[in-house]
């Protein structure tokens, strides 16, 4: 009998680091294709990837009197390409250098009548390289990159539970791919102090305009060379007084280099109940957010969602 694959597999960043570098810079290159062609919505949520039964998916992005949809299937291990016409085109996910990725999409879009150019400078990194230029990014570990999917879809789940305890403005959740991480924001109603910018590879407008607004933001962040684990994070924007100073979950903190609270993923994955353990986070730095922040939780806020089941209302 074939087991079920785990639902919090082992992430450890070491493991699967060149990879993860690699994937990242991939995903950048598809979610541009995105960002060319979709209409800017507010917070730039017309970029993000989405979380679907397979992969990574950009959802209907529009072009001419078409739509086009491209998504990272790490069960087939392809990189998949569909139009609302019926054509399909594939690219096999496996080691490969960024600037042989580049080409190949480009030119699979090509094929299907997508005539498209992008920004070939990687964003919210430092040091990038532009990825036509880019043969040193090509290493591809397949198991490594569907239990990072399977991390992803998990987390999800509790995202969207979450997600559904608020009747103010909240985000989807989604995928960023300049930042390369899945992530669900809520937001108070108010204007945010202008935001200083001076984030590494991403316009000071783009930023502005994303934080215009109070928000309390959460997600899942697999790590990088200067944070080498593998966490879920909580923050506010702006933050206020006495925010870092609240408890919080057993195993997280306040880390004061990332301006937000951690909560690492190997203490969820070694709860008896991870599920509990990531919403009591989520919930707990949401609502050190909002009391420090002074939101007005009676008006933004409900219970959470239950399936086939309507909200009642007072």
């Amino acid at each position: 009998m074939n087991r079920a694959p785990a639902a919090w597999p082992d992430l450890n960043f070491a493991s699967w680091r060149d990879t993860a570098a690699t994937l990242q810079l991939w995903t950048q290159i598809v979610g541009k294709v995105r960002l060319q062609l979709t209409p800017w919505v507010n917070h730039s949520w017309q970029v993000p990837l989405y979380v679907t039964a397979r992969g990574l998916g950009t959802s209907p992005i529009p072009f001419a009197e078409q739509l086009l949809e491209i998504e990272f299937d790490f069960l087939s291990q392809q990189l998949l390409l569909r139009t609302s016409d019926g054509a399909q085109r594939a690219l096999a996910l496996e080691p490969r250098s960024v600037a042989d990725f580049y080409v190949r999409v480009l030119g699979l879009l090509h094929e299907l009548g997508v005539l498209v150019s992008i920004n070939a400078l990687p964003s919210e990194l430092e040091h990038p390289v532009r990825f036509p230029e880019d043969h040193v990014h090509a290493s591809y570990d397949a198991a490594a990159a569907q239990r990072f999917w399977r991390v992803l879809v998990a987390s999800t789940r509790v995202f969207s539970h979450f997600r559904s305890g608020f009747l103010g403005k909240v985000s989807p959740v989604h995928f960023f791919w300049g930042s390369f991480d899945l992530a669900v924001t809520r937001f108070s109603g108010r204007r945010a102090p202008l935001h200083p910018g001076g984030v590494p590879g991403l316009p000071d407008a783009v930023a502005r305009e994303a934080y215009s607004h109070e928000v309390s933001s959460a997600g899942f962040w697999p790590g990088n060379d200067a944070f080498p684990h593998a966490a879920f994070y909580s923050y506010a924007y702006p933050e206020p007084a006495g925010f870092r100073e609240r408890p919080v979950t057993p195993g997280a903190h306040y880390e004061a280099k990332l301006g937000e609270f951690v909560l690492p993923y190997e203490v969820v994955r070694a709860s008896a109940a991870p599920e509990d353990v990531l919403l009591e986070f989520l919930s707990m730095t949401y609502a050190a957010a909002a009391d420090c922040g002074r939101w007005d939780r009676a008006a933004l806020e409900c219970s959470l969602g239950v399936p086939a089941q309507v909200r009642a209302v007072n």
